[in-house]
C-alpha cells in the first residue's frame, strides 16, 4: 500500500470531489422507489417491467463492480472515475428524455455501468492522499456522504415528482455528476497500481449473464408460470453459468471473486447475513412506494417524508451498533438484529387497507432498527475474521454479494407480489384486456378503475396489494428468524472489529449503501 510522505495540499478538496459523487449514488439508491408507481401510472408499466427499473441498474452494478475496481488500479483511478461519472450522467439524460419502458431500463444499465466504476474507486485513493492519521476521519466523511444519500432520496424524488414530470428524477443526477467530474479534473491527482491483475473478461461475462438469467427467470415466473419451458431454461442456463463462474474462479490464479475467502465460517456466515438483509431491504423499498401512494393515497412527497421512520431506524441502530457490539459480542448483535428485523417483518404482515399510516410507522421503525443492528456488525465481522491481506479481495466479495442480495429480493418478493395481487385482484364484468392491463399492478387497477368509474374494482386492488404486500413481509420475517437461529448457531463469538483492523477496512455505513472498502490492492 502507497505510504503519504507529503500531504497533498488538495487532499480535503480531493474530497470534497469524493463526497459529491457518492453523494449522487447514494440518492440515486433510493430515489427511483418512490417514482415507480408515477411512472408506472405514465409509462403504463407493469410490475415485471418496474422490476427491471429497479434491477437493470443493481445486476449491472454487481456484475461489473469488481472489474471496474481492477481497470482504476491498471489505467488510472481519477480517468476511471471521472468515466463513470460521465456515463452515469449520459445514464440519467437517456433516462429522463426515455418515452417508453424498455428505454428507461436501458439508461437504468448503463447508470449502473457508472455506478460500477465510481463506487469501488471512490475510497481506494484515499491511502494515496491521507495520512494514516487523517484516513479515519477522511473514510467517516465518505460513508457519511453514502448514508445520507439514503434519506435524501425518497425525500428528493416525492418533491420533483410533486413539482415536475418523472424524468426530473434522472434529471437531478446531472448538475451533481458535472460537479463531481469537475471537482475530480481539478482536484483529484492520479494514482494507478500497474501490478494489479488483469480484468478477466470471461469471468465479467460469466457474472452478468448468469445474475441477468437468474433475475430475468424470477421476474418472468409469475406471468408465464415456473413450468413455462423460458423459465425452466433460464433458470437452468443461470444454474450453469454461475457454476461455471465458481469453477473459473477456483482455478485461475488471481481470481477476481476469491471463493475461498467462503472457506472462513466467519466470514460466509456474516456474509450470509448481510446479504439476507440487502434481500429483504431492497425487496421492502421495492412494495412500500405503491401501498403508501396506491393504497394509502399520499403524493410522492408524501411517500418519500412516510419512509424516513425506516431511515431513522437505520441511523439510530449505526449509532448504538458499537457499543452493543462492544458489551454483547457480534454473534449475539447480529442475531439480536435479525429477530428485531423478524419481528418487525411478522407485525408489518398484519397490516390491513384500514390500518392507517401509524401502524406502518411503527413497524418501519422497528424494520430499520433490525437492518441495522444485523447489517452493520455483520459486514465488520465478516471482514474482521479475513487475514488483512485479503481485506480488499474479501470487501469486493462481500459488496457483491450484498448487490447480488438486492437484485434477488427486488425480483423475488417483487414476483411473489405480483402473481398474488394477480391471483387476489376481482375483475368480474370487466373486458378481457381492461381485465389483463388491472392485473398489471395496483397502479394500473386503479387507472382501469377510474376509467370505468368502479369503486369496487378500485378497493379490491388495494385489499389484493395490502394482502400480497402481507405474503411479502410473512416470507421476509420467516427468512430473517431462520438466520437469526443460524447466526446464533454458527456464527464465532468474537468482537466485530479486532483491535488490529484499521477503521478503513471495518465499514460503518448504514444499511443500502455501498461504501466501499479502502481497497488492499493498491
Amino acid at each position: 500500500m502507497a505510504t503519504v510522505t507529503q500531504p497533498d495540499p488538495r487532499r480535503w478538496w480531493a474530497l470534497a470531489a469524493l463526497v459529491a459523487s457518492m453523494l449522487t449514488l447514494g440518492f440515486d439508491t433510493t430515489i427511483l422507489n418512490v417514482a415507480l408507481p408515477t411512472m408506472a401510472g405514465d409509462l403504463g408499466a407493469t410490475t415485471g417491467e418496474q422490476q427491471w427499473m429497479a434491477d437493470a441498474y443493481v445486476v449491472v452494478f454487481a456484475a461489473l463492480m469488481l472489474p471496474a475496481g481492477l481497470l482504476g488500479d491498471r489505467f488510472g483511478r481519477r480517468l476511471m472515475l471521472i468515466a463513470g461519472l460521465g456515463i452515469f450522467l449520459a445514464g440519467s439524460v437517456v433516462g429522463a428524455l426515455a418515452g417508453d419502458v424498455n428505454a428507461v431500463i436501458a439508461a437504468r444499465a448503463v447508470m449502473g455501468i457508472g455506478a460500477a466504476l465510481v463506487t469501488p474507486l471512490a475510497l481506494s485513493v484515499l491511502p494515496t492522499l491521507f495520512a494514516p492519521d487523517e484516513r479515519p476521519k477522511a473514510v467517516g466523511i465518505i460513508s457519511a456522504a453514502s448514508a445520507l444519500g439514503m434519506p435524501l432520496g425518497p425525500i428528493i424524488g416525492g418533491w420533483l415528482l410533486t413539482h415536475f414530470w418523472w424524468g426530473s428524477v434522472f434529471l437531478v443526477n446531472v448538475p451533481m455528476a458535472a460537479i463531481g467530474i469537475a471537482a475530480c479534473v481539478f482536484l483529484l491527482p492520479e494514482t494507478r497500481d500497474p501490478s494489479s491483475p488483469k480484468v478477466d473478461t470471461l469471468s465479467t461475462a460469466l457474472t452478468a449473464t448468469g445474475l441477468g438469467a437468474l433475475v430475468y427467470a424470477i421476474i418472468e415466473a409469475p406471468t408465464r408460470g415456473w413450468g413455462d419451458p423460458l423459465v425452466l431454461g433460464t433458470l437452468a442456463a443461470a444454474v450453469l453459468l454461475i457454476g461455471g463462474l465458481v469453477l473459473r474462479e477456483r482455478r485461475v490464479e488471481r481470481p477476481m471473486l476469491d471463493m475461498t475467502l467462503l472457506a472462513h465460517r466467519g466470514f460466509l456466515f456474516n456474509t450470509i447475513a448481510a446479504t439476507l438483509v440487502m434481500f429483504v431491504l431492497s425487496g421492502l423499498l421495492f412494495v412500500l412506494p405503491p401501498y403508501l401512494q396506491a393504497v394509502l393515497g399520499h403524493d410522492a412527497l408524501g411517500t418519500g417524508v412516510r419512509l424516513l421512520p425506516m431511515m431513522g431506524g437505520l441511523l439510530v441502530a449505526s449509532r448504538i451498533a458499537p457499543p452493543v457490539v462492544a458489551r454483547f459480542g457480534a454473534r449475539a448483535t447480529v442475531s439480536g438484529g435479525l429477530v428485531v428485523l423478524a419481528f418487525a417483518a411478522l407485525l408489518g404482515s398484519r397490516t390491513t387497507i384500514d390500518s392507517g399510516y401509524g401502524f406502518t410507522a411503527l413497524w418501519l421503525s422497528i424494520t430499520g432498527l433490525g437492518f441495522g443492528l444485523a447489517l452493520i456488525p455483520a459486514m465488520n465481522s465478516a471482514l474482521g475474521t479475513l487475514p488483512r491481506d485479503s481485506a480488499g479481495s474479501g470487501s469486493g466479495l462481500l459488496m457483491t454479494l450484498r448487490q447480488v442480495g438486492g437484485a434477488i429480493g427486488i425480483a423475488l418478493l417483487g414476483s411473489l407480489l405480483a402473481g398474488t395481487f394477480r391471483d387476489r385482484l376481482d375483475v368480474t364484468g370487466l373486458p378481457a384486456r381492461a381485465a389483463d392491463t388491472a392485473g398489471d399492478s395496483v397502479v394500473a387497477a386503479h387507472l382501469i378503475a377510474e376509467k370505468a368509474g368502479s369503486a369496487d374494482l378500485a378497493a379490491s386492488a388495494n385489499s389484493a396489494y395490502v394482502h400480497g404486500m402481507g405474503i411479502v413481509l410473512l416470507v421476509c420475517g420467516i427468512g430473517a428468524l431462520v438466520s437469526a437461529l443460524l447466526a446464533a448457531a454458527f456464527l464465532p463469538g468474537t468482537p466485530a472489529v479486532p483491535k488490529d483492523v484499521p477503521e478503513a477496512e471495518a465499514p460503518e455505513d448504514p444499511p443500502g449503501m455501498v461504501a466501499p472498502q479502502a481497497d488492499a490492492r493498491q
